[in-house]
């Protein structure tokens, strides 16, 4: 199945990268370029450069998974063989999961929809966070995709949990979306998260959630050859709102943690928050540019320049080594996620340290040391 996988991902690339070289030839064709800022919006200076390109994402991530829902409802196992002899042996685990997937493909067109039509006519930030509360909801409700499901029976029982999985949901599909506002960062941050949620997923055998990452990763780098700066084609809300619900799904269905401590990831109650340490750099440019807005009387839905991207480049790192530093840190916080998983307590405290400490560094350098004259603040 590993080797399934690959072949999936490296499909997934190249869909991605067709799909992206035709949006963009046909963008710049219709004039699909990316807008200047709405009222209240700050950003760089506006270049003729299509804003369209989660097509190829979105893309790289539906057209497989259709072929692979409408093999599974309408083929029997039998029919694989050769590579495709593996999934004979999870075709029972898939076939479980077909509605799932149905309603995964629904949420991702709408998602994607909203984002090309607030791409080319700005919506009010209140109107497009009600519209991503309902996938939220929808996979919380009614495909029991929750966090916490140990609450059951507990104060709060099932409710609880679907508040915090709805809240997680929506959480970091913002974030993706807060972090795409430097070329090549938003893709590639979720080609490196999604990657280590990949590994996760291949040690506790859970090649659904597998297949889904693995298409995703693939997509993200397909589309990272058009759009590493200096970009060619941004992916606009239509790919990051999309990227960031998958990553949020995928971390609640996957299990971090075993029962009774059997299995491949023999580590404690901790693995539950190895999501928040890979995701922790996104999660930090959320807090923060959302805490910064707020003291400054502004909403925090309305976009600046005050992203932890942009007061990175602002110190001197320059567009290329923001994001090449901001990868470093994902994939160095990422590792030690991987790793909570399999830890003993005093290790989970040690790796759990090494991510507070990353980003405690990350505060205290943007504290001590100024942006360059001349540069946003």
């Amino acid at each position: 199945m590993v080797m399934l996988l690959v072949i999936l991902c490296g499909s997934a690339c190249l869909i991605s990268l067709i799909g992206t070289w035709i949006t963009l030839r046909l963008s710049r064709r219709l004039g699909a370029l990316d807008s200047d800022p709405i009222e209240g919006q700050v950003k760089n200076d506006t270049r003729p450069v299509p804003n369209t390109g989660g097509i190829g994402i979105v893309l790289a991530l539906w057209l497989p998974m259709l072929s692979g829902l409408l093999a599974v409802t309408f083929l029997d196992a039998e029919t694989f063989t050769g590579m495709l002899e593996p999934v004979q042996s999870v075709w029972g685990d898939l076939q479980e999961r077909v509605a799932l997937g149905w309603g995964l493909l629904g949420c991702i067109v709408g998602l994607h929809v909203l984002g090309l039509v607030d791409d080319r006519r700005p919506m009010g930030a209140r109107s497009k966070l009600v519209i991503m509360l309902v996938p939220a909801v929808i996979f919380a409700v009614f495909f029991d995709t929750r966090l916490l499901t140990m609450l059951d029976g507990y104060a709060g029982g099932a409710w609880l949990s679907i508040v915090l999985t709805v809240v997680w949901i929506v959480a970091i599909t913002n974030a993706m979306n807060f972090i795409d506002n430097m070329d090549g960062l938003s893709a590639g941050i979720a080609a490196i998260a999604g990657g280590l949620f990949l590994i996760a997923a291949i040690l506790n055998a859970q090649w659904f959630i597998g297949v889904i990452l693995a298409l995703m990763v693939g997509g993200c780098l397909g589309f990272l050859v058009f759009n590493f700066p200096p970009a060619r084609i941004f992916m606009g809300d239509g790919g990051s709102l999309v990227i960031g619900f998958v990553l949020a799904i995928t971390t609640v269905r996957t299990t971090y943690i075993p029962v009774d401590g059997a299995g491949p990831m023999a580590g404690g109650w901790y693995g539950l928050l190895m999501p928040i340490a890979v995701l922790a750099v996104p999660l930090y440019d959320f807090v923060t540019v959302t805490v910064i807005r707020i003291y400054q009387g502004k909403s925090p839905f309305v976009g600046d320049l005050q992203h932890f991207s942009h007061r990175l480049r602002d110190r001197g790192l320059g567009n290329r080594g923001t994001i090449l530093v901001i990868y470093a840190l994902t994939a160095c916080s990422g590792i030690a996620g991987i790793l909570l998983t399999r830890a003993s307590a005093w290790e989970a405290g040690m790796l759990g340290a090494q991510v507070v400490m990353i980003l405690g560094a990350l505060a205290l350098f943007e504290y001590r040391s100024p942006p360059k004259r001349g540069k946003h603040d």
